[in-house]
Formats: structure tokens, C-alpha cells, sequence
């Protein structure tokens, strides 16, 4: 356990036990502590090793007051309890790529030919968590891709078929940048050329990035970067930020396009009006091919000397074959055109590019940072430390994550959370790297690294979700690996079978043939989907909103029903103490207080919380507690003195069958106010009787409001009693209410829905609701801002406490899914009544270039529109 790859499946594994209060990783240490109620830590254990990881205990903790202590700005408020400390140690956890999921390797000896392939991807790609398959049948290696706790599953299902699949050891990821990487033409071609490399496991592109992440044994390193030279690219090993920065493309010079449209437009004229002998149009479409095409020539070359059947070598023979039949002037224009086209299409993707790399640039180079002589010294950021105090003057971005020790200021946070008005800060409050200081000087104390900074995670959680394909991505990747192809053969039957079968003219076949050959490549349909999905990530980060991958983008359109948890959800989750009835007077009524209180500030949970303030604000005394236990879904227990006490719920009271007809009629006209009960007991008799009350955001009642308007469903679930719950439901509109839900009860009623054929998504802040969050199609994590289990592990994460961002985002992705649909409809509609006219012969090889290129730059642009969301 030495990243947060690994943090993040060990704690989606270990949050769905039933028992667990609480999680502390130290990766440095590779340590973990467990907050739990569990008889042995045997569960614990054999849960960490189905993610094939070893797990020794080192000690036991009496008191884990670590994972007590409160966190600036927690997005679970948890319970602690009898603590394990456990060190794990990796043994085999296939490295994650780009895609957000886990990427698993696998040997399989039996698999031989396309039959076997077939299959695999038959059982595979219809399993839940499955992302995607990478098949090597020179190799017998197969990759997936997939978001699963364990490779079990995978290994069972590919079992079943006869087969079996081995995992494959000691592989090397390396990140290489490829600048003139910026399509699926460029893709396919250094796909198909180290795919057939001995060594090569694992291929992941990011082509929004220019980024090539490969799974590889170490020693093919240096071929594999000569095999992508050799293709006519320029890999740069991501490591080195100096070579990347100093390679950036140069500008292609604007002069020989220029010469080229004027010769190409020169001949068209004089051929038209035959003002001109034809040798000398011939030379003019010649200059024009030469000086706008001579790159897609070399490129098409290139594609062919590796049997890639690509756009640069799909229109190389077109305007060859054009040249051949005598069509000058059109192979000049059809070049000259497509040359054009090619700009624009870089251009506009570059904008998609440019969006995320914007959120780069919200942090300064600089910061001030206090020495220990006391002055003040200017350092880069990257060169900060945790723990040293920075100064941040009104105007200025904040260059680091870190807690306010001096001053007080309004800052805008919008960069981070999406919060159009300034939020007042003060000592003590985070302050966020990329959000702007507007009035006061700060000082604050830096609390993580520049690398590790919320802004930082951002972007890099969007730069892996980039990767993480949709299913409309995934099926158009599948459709385009036939359709290219497909027209090929086609235009070569359209080219000979006419003039053999049917007597038709060879120069009027073979001319449409080139016709269907310019519209052949599918480019328009494959980087219509990266850049829609990648427009709607950065409009939705640029709102606060961390989408985790195109397949959550796609998903939230589909939703129909959204579970909600109450506290620190639909409400602040600050309650307050409202009543105290002492039950049974014994001395001064203080005495059951300071019990209460005591029990309580071992618990992070707001309500236990809301008990422990009230008394400390009152001078109430707090006292020792040995023992301590959390009661999931109940309550807590420990021991003060030599005697046991417990403060619980209603539900604990019946369960020890402590129920009296005061404490049944108390308990219920208090919840009828909406309030929540809790009482003071031991094994024989309750003591006293706290109310707790918490309040509605006001921003709940617009957001369940906005989602209605939708269409959506809603429903609470959550662990107070029904009165409370119907009580703070009605206040906001919510459609159904649960009350007293067990982690598991808000598991099954996820799971009940998702039986029924509805999508579901769960939104939450707390460690109870894990397991309904896991199971849901999406789960939502509200106020991430600051905490990096959040971001990490949430499908959505709301980077504030604004629920409103819920509707928002099923707009974005509501938006989205219609311009994936248009961009698909436009792409292959297009093409198919092109390919009517070009049969009929209708079209021309300028017209099929403005129908080929043309479609690209539309759906193109239609993706860049979400932009503007």
C-alpha cells in the first residue's frame, strides 16, 4: 500500500463492512487504523486480502483518539471505537492508467484465435464494473480494465468458459507525451504498430492530453520508443517536464497552404474556363498537392508501411488515383480542402485541451513564505513545505492548501467549489490553492504539498477521468474498427465489379470509388465522443461539480431516482441541544449531563456532538471514559468509572426493554417537532432524555424543487426516527421518507429500486452511507472541497455543500447525452446519404471532402458547446 490506488480499493472494500467507524491511512508508513465493533479483526483481514494485498495486525488501540480528532471541513463525520493499527504489504495490485479504474492483466494459454476472443468479450463486457478489454492473442494476454474490489470475478467468469486466466506479475506503467498525437488516426496507428511488440501488456490513450500510458516489461522500454519514432512522432517520457515544455509543437508555417489554396484555385479557373493549355494546370494542382499535401503524403506512407488504413492514407490514394485519371484540378482542391480542414478540427480541439489546462494555471508560480529569521522570502511553490507559513495580500491567488492562522478576509472560491459569491474566512477556516484573496492579508500554515493540493487533485482527477470511456465511446470505438475497412473493400467493388459485371466506363467506377474513399474514415465519429465527454467535464469542474469519467457523465442522464442522506446532506448537520429531562433525579441533574457529555465527546457524530457542546458551554465537567464502543446505527457505549453507560436511540431503548409509557409518549411528541431523541441508560434503567434539532439548508428546498422539475424521484434515507425524518422531508418536498436505517437498510432500499429497473444515484457525507454510495449507479459526495477521500473515491463530487449542484449536474449530463446522440446521427447519417449520391454519381471529390471533413468540424463544435454550460 504505497498510493492512493491502493487507498482507494481498500477503503471501498472495507467501508462496506458492516462494523467499521472509521479509516486513517498512512501510506508512508503503509499502516492503517480501523475505528470498528467487530469481534476480531479477522474480517478486516481477509477482506484486504481478496485485493490480493497482505494484512498484520501491529497492535491494538485502546484509545485511536487520532481518528477522533476533527478535520477541517470532514466529508464523513464518524464514530470511533476499539481501533486496529494494521500494516499491509503489496503483493500484486495491477497499476491504474488513465481510465480512473484498475487496469488487470491477464495471461490465458488457451486463448489462440478470434473464437476464443469472442468468448471472453461475450462474458466480460456484459459484467457490471467491466470498463473495457484489450486482447492480445500473439501474446495470450488479456487486459481489463474495470472498477471491480478484486480480479476474482473476472478470473471465475473467464473459468466458466474453459479457460484460465492467470494474472500477470512485475510490469512496468510508463506515461509518455506525444504531441503530435491529436486524433484517432494517430492512435490507431501507434495502436496497431506496438500491440504486435512482444513485452507490450497494456495500452491506454488520452488523446485530449497527448498522453500514452503503456503496461510494459521493462526491458521493451527503448524499442518501443524507437518503434514510435519510427511512425513519425516524438515520445517524451512524462517525467521530463523540461523536454516536454521545450517540444511543444512549433507553428506550422502558413506560407505553403497559402501557395497551395492559390495554385489549387488557379487551376480550377483555368480548367474551367479552358483559358490555359493542360500541362500548365497540370503544374498548378502539382504545386498546389506539394504545398499543402506533402505532410498527409509522408503520414499516409507511414500508415500503409504499417497496413493502417487511415485517413492520411485513404485520401493519399484518392488524389493519387485522381492524378492518374487526369483530375488535376480536383486533387489539388480535394488536398488543398482537406489540408484546411485538418487546421480548423486541431484548432477547435485544442479548445477542449486548453479548458482543462486552464485549471492549471489558477495557482500561482510564487509564494510568501515566512523564514525563521523572520523576513518575509518570495519561493516557488513546488518548493514550499507542509507546516510553513505563507502571506497572501488582498488581490492575490492562493498558492497552497492551508488553515488561516492571522487575519480575516473574503475569498473567492469559485475555482474550487463554484460558488459565485465570496465566503468570509477567519482563523482556523481552509483556505484552498487557485481561490483569490479579495480584502484582508492572510497567514496561514500550509497543510499539504503543492502536488497534493485540492486543486491539484481536481486536475488530476479530471485529467484520469478523461480516459474513463462512456459506453457511446466504447461502442463507437467498437463500430470503427469494422467500418473503415468495410468502405474500403467497398470502394474497390465499386471501382471494379460495375465496368467487369455490368459494362459500366472503368473512369466513372473507379472515380466514385476515390469519391467513396475521402468519406471512408470514421474520424468524425471517433473524436466527436472524447471531446464531447471532455467539454463536459471541464464546465462541470469549472462549477464545482468533479465528475469521475465519461461513464458518470453518460450515466446521470439516465437517472431516476436520487437518495438522499439527511444530516449534513439536506440539512447543516450542526445540530443543537433543544431539551434535557432527567428521568430519574439522583443529586443534581448536572450529574447525568456530565455522563451524557462525557459519552458523547468520544463520538464524532453531530448529534453526540450537539450533547457534548451543550454541557461544555454550560461548565459542565468531562470525564474519563474507558471502553469506548460505537453502537452502529444505535448508539455508543463505555464505561465512566466502574460503571457502564450507554446514549442511544429509541431503537437501543427497545432492544434492552427499557420502554416506559412516559419515555414512549416523550420521545414521540418531541419527534413530532422534529427533533431527534436520545437517551442515557445502563443495562437496567434510563437515566435521561436529550432532544437534539438540526436545520434545513435553505438551498435543500430549491434542490429538491430543481430535481422534481427534472423528472427525478427523491427519497431520504437516513438513521433517525420516522417522525424526524417525515418532519425535515416535508420542509423540503421530499418525495418518500425511510427513517431508522441501518447501513444495510440503505444498501437494500438502493438495491430494491435497482431490482425494479430504475437508475439510482445516493448523495451523502458519512461513513454510514458507504455501502448505499458503492451500490448506487452514481454516488454523490457532498462539501469534497479539502478532503481527498472524496475526490478519490466519489463517482460525483460536489466540491461544496450547495445540494443544488445535483440538478446541475443532471443537466450537464442530460446535455451531454443529446450531443453524443447528435454527433453520432450526424457522423453516420451524413456518410450514408453521401454514399447514395456518390453511387448515383452525384458527388465529387471536393464535395466528399467538405462531407467528410465538414461532419468532423460540426460534431466537433457541437461537443465544444457544452463548454458554455
Amino acid at each position: 500500500m504505497d498510493c492512493l490506488t491502493e487507498e482507494r480499493l481498500i477503503r471501498q472494500k472495507l467501508k462496506a463492512l458492516n462494523g467499521i467507524s472509521s479509516l486513517d491511512f498512512d501510506l508512508s508508513n503503509r499502516t492503517l487504523l480501523v475505528g470498528h465493533t467487530l469481534s476480531s479483526e479477522t474480517p478486516i483481514i481477509e477482506a484486504i486480502k481478496s485485493l490480493h494485498m497482505q494484512a498484520e495486525p501491529l497492535e491494538r488501540s485502546k484509545h485511536p483518539t487520532s481518528c477522533c480528532a476533527p478535520k477541517p471541513n470532514p466529508v464523513a463525520a464518524v464514530s470511533c471505537c476499539g481501533g486496529s493499527t494494521i500494516k499491509t504489504a503489496h503483493t500484486h495490485t495491477t497499476p491504474s492508467a488513465s481510465q480512473g479504474g484498475q487496469l488487470s492483466i491477464f495471461k490465458i494459454e488457451q486463448m489462440d484465435c478470434p473464437t476464443e476472443e469472442g468468448l471472453i468479450r461475450n462474458k466480460l463486457e456484459g459484467m457490471a464494473g467491466v470498463q473495457s478489454l484489450e486482447f492480445n492473442l500473439l501474446k495470450r494476454t488479456l487486459g481489463v480494465r474495470h472498477l471491480l474490489p478484486s480480479e476474482e470475478p473476472i478470473k471465475k467468469a473467464i473459468l466458466s468458459l474453459g479457460m484460465k486466466a492467470e494474472p500477470v506479475n512485475d510490469t512496468t506503467r510508463t506515461r509518455i507525451r506525444i504531441m503530435q498525437m491529436d486524433c484517432p488516426t494517430e492512435e490507431k496507428l501507434i495502436r496497431d504498430k506496438l500491440s504486435r511488440m512482444e513485452g507490450i501488456l497494456g495500452l491506454d490513450f488520452n488523446l485530449i492530453q497527448r498522453v500514452l500510458t503503456v503496461h510494459h516489461d521493462p526491458e521493451v522500454l527503448t524499442p518501443m520508443l524507437d518503434n514510435i519514432r519510427g511512425l513519425g512522432f516524438t515520445p517524451e517520457l512524462e517525467a521530463d517536464t523540461a523536454q516536454q515544455t521545450a517540444s511543444l509543437p512549433a507553428a506550422k508555417k502558413w506560407w505553403p497552404l497559402a501557395l497551395g489554396g492559390m495554385s489549387a484555385l488557379g487551376a480550377e479557373l483555368l480548367h474551367f474556363t479552358q483559358a490555359a493549355p493542360e500541362w500548365l494546370v497540370a503544374a498548378l494542382a502539382l504545386v498546389a498537392v506539394l504545398g499543402s499535401g506533402l505532410s498527409t503524403y509522408k503520414k499516409g506512407w507511414i500508415a500503409l508501411r504499417n497496413r493502417n488504413l487511415n485517413i492520411n492514407a485513404l485520401m493519399s490514394i484518392a488524389v493519387t488515383g485522381a492524378i492518374l485519371i487526369g483530375q488535376w484540378p480536383e486533387a489539388a482542391m480535394v488536398m488543398v480542402l482537406f489540408a484546411i480542414a485538418e487546421l480548423i478540427e486541431a484548432k477547435s480541439i485544442d479548445r477542449a485541451r486548453n479548458a482543462i489546462e486552464g485549471l492549471m494555471q489558477l495557482t500561482p508560480d510564487q509564494a510568501t513564505v515566512l523564514q525563521a529569521d523572520g523576513h518575509w522570502v518570495e519561493k516557488a511553490v513546488n518548493n514550499v513545505r507542509v507546516g510553513d507559513r505563507i502571506r497572501v495580500k488582498p488581490g492575490e491567488r492562493v498558492g497552497l492548501d492551508g488553515i488561516i492562522e492571522q487575519g480575516s478576509s473574503s475569498v473567492n472560491q469559485a475555482p474550487i467549489t463554484g460558488e459565485s459569491l465570496p465566503v468570509e474566512k477567519a482563523p482556523g477556516d481552509m483556505l484552498f490553492a487557485g481561490t483569490i484573496n479579495q480584502e484582508g492579508a492572510l497567514e496561514f500554515r500550509v497543510t499539504a504539498p503543492a502536488s497534493q493540493s485540492t486543486l491539484a487533485r481536481i486536475i488530476h482527477a479530471v485529467e484520469e477521468a478523461q480516459g474513463n470511456k462512456a459506453p457511446t465511446q466504447r461502442f463507437v470505438d467498437q463500430f470503427s474498427r469494422i467500418y473503415t475497412p468495410g468502405v474500403f473493400l467497398f470502394a474497390l467493388a465499386v471501382a471494379v465489379l460495375p465496368p467487369l459485371v455490368m459494362g459500366g466506363e472503368w473512369f466513372t467506377w473507379i472515380y466514385r470509388a476515390l469519391v467513396l474513399l475521402v468519406v471512408a474514415c470514421p474520424c468524425a465519429l471517433v473524436i466527436s465522443t472524447p471531446v464531447t465527454i471532455v467539454s463536459g467535464l471541464a464546465a462541470a469542474a469549472r462549477k464545482g461539480i468533479l465528475i469521475k469519467g465519461g461513464l458518470y457523465l453518460e450515466t446521470g442522464s439516465k437517472l431516476t431516482h436520487l437518495a438522499f442522506d439527511k444530516t449534513g446532506t439536506l440539512t447543516h448537520g450542526r445540530p443543537e441541544q433543544t431539551d434535557y429531562f432527567p428521568v430519574e433525579m439522583q443529586g443534581s441533574p448536572d450529574v447525568y449531563a456530565s455522563v451524557a457529555a462525557s459519552l458523547a465527546n468520544r463520538s464524532d457524530h453531530p448529534v453526540s456532538k450537539a450533547i457534548a457542546n451543550a454541557s461544555l458551554r454550560k461548565g459542565i465537567s468531562i470525564q474519563e471514559v474507558d471502553h469506548f464502543e460505537a453502537l452502529a446505527g444505535r448508539g455508543i457505549r463505555g464505561q465512566i468509572g466502574s460503571h457502564i453507560y450507554l446514549l442511544g436511540n429509541y431503537r437501543l431503548v427497545e432492544e434492552r426493554k427499557l420502554v416506559s409509557d412516559w419515555l414512549k409518549s416523550k420521545t414521540q411528541e418531541l419527534e413530532r417537532q422534529g427533533k431527534t431523541v436520545v437517551m442515557l441508560m445502563d443495562e437496567s434503567r434510563v437515566f435521561a432524555l436529550f432532544a437534539v434539532a438540526d436545520t434545513v439548508k435553505p438551498s435543500s428546498r430549491e434542490a429538491i424543487s430543481a430535481l422534481q422539475t427534472l423528472g427525478i424521484k427523491t427519497l431520504t434515507l437516513t438513521g433517525d426516527n420516522p417522525h424526524t425524518a417525515q418532519t425535515i422531508a416535508s420542509q423540503v418536498g421530499i418525495d418518500q421518507v425511510r427513517g431508522n436505517q441501518l447501513p444495510d437498510d440503505k444498501l437494500s432500499a438502493v438495491k430494491e429500486l435497482q431490482q425494479k429497473g430504475y437508475v439510482v444515484g445516493m448523495v451523502g457525507d458519512g461513513i454510514n452511507d458507504a455501502p448505499a454510495l458503492a451500490q448506487a449507479d452514481i454516488g454523490l459526495a457532498m462539501g469534497a472541497a479539502g478532503t481527498d477521500t472524496a475526490i478519490e473515491t466519489a463517482d460525483v463530487a460536489l466540491m461544496d455543500d450547495d445540494l443544488r449542484k445535483a440538478a446541475d449536474f443532471i443537466r450537464l449530463s442530460r446535455q451531454a447525452a443529446t450531443v453524443l446522440k447528435q454527433n453520432i446521427s450526424f457522423a453516420i447519417g451524413i456518410k450514408a446519404i453521401f454514399l447514395i449520391f456518390t453511387l448515383t454519381g452525384h458527388a465529387t471529390m471536393w464535395m466528399a471532402v467538405f462531407a467528410d471533413m465538414g461532419v468532423s468540424l460540426l460534431v466537433v463544435f457541437n461537443g465544444l458547446r457544452l463548454l458554455r454550460q
